[in-house]
């Protein structure tokens, strides 16, 4: 499996920023397929057939289309064992692995989602900014277990670059104007440097126009 073509339709700074690190970091033959949020492409029926649930990323492997952000990583990184961006069936590691990702996913990713579309979680627009301010209260306790998590440590997860590494540098981006952005804790700062220097992140902030002179 390891010279598929991948076709992944994405949107620059979207969600679709991880699975894009991922197939950076894999070498691997693929295709990027722009998908115009600002025309609300998203929604029309060429891309409602691919992707039903109208959001991005969605990537097409060998006529199969898959959706959700973290099971396209998962999937890319099964399809090629050898990167190791996944532990093993049987190691350790790959519980915890499950464990970052679905707290990346389901808590850090999921309470971001609010932050940034507070006006779909209220019916009183005088409440939006309320839930703005309590969001990144919430949203920088999180940042700051990943950070204690991260002492001592160069990747979430074991002793190798993972998935989960790539989805939290997405996170940490898209948090990076808050009052005490990623880069203003320690571990984080160090960690999210570190990870800027490698080549898929450099390759892919450079197509998706997001400059990294921060991290630096």
């Amino acid at each position: 499996m390891e010279s598929s073509l991948y076709q992944l339709y994405y949107y620059p700074l979207n969600a679709s920023m991880a699975p894009h690190f991922i197939l950076e970091e894999l070498n691997v033959d693929f295709e990027l397929i722009i998908v115009d949020r600002k025309s609300n492409a998203q929604k029309s029926p060429n891309y409602l057939a691919l992707n039903p649930a109208g959001r991005i990323p969605t990537l097409v492997d060998d006529g199969l289309a898959i959706f959700e952000s973290p099971a396209i990583c998962i999937h890319l990184a099964e399809n090629h064992p050898s990167s190791n961006l996944i532990p093993k069936v049987g190691e350790k590691n790959r519980a915890l692995f499950f464990q970052w990702l679905m707290y990346l996913t389901n808590t850090v990713q999921a309470e971001l989602m609010v932050c940034f579309y507070p006006q779909k979680h209220t019916t009183n627009v005088k409440t939006v900014d309320n839930i703005i301010e309590a969001q990144e209260v919430r949203i920088t306790e999180m940042f700051n277990l990943l950070d204690r998590e991260l002492e001592n440590k160069d990747f979430l997860v074991g002793n190798s670059i993972s998935v989960c590494d790539y989805f939290l540098f997405m996170l940490a981006v898209w948090a990076d104007e808050f009052k005490k952005p990623p880069l203003g804790f320690s571990n984080l700062s160090r960690y999210l440097r570190k990870l800027a220097k490698r080549d898929a992140i450099i390759n892919v902030c450079k197509k998706e126009n997001l400059s990294l002179s921060d991290y630096q």
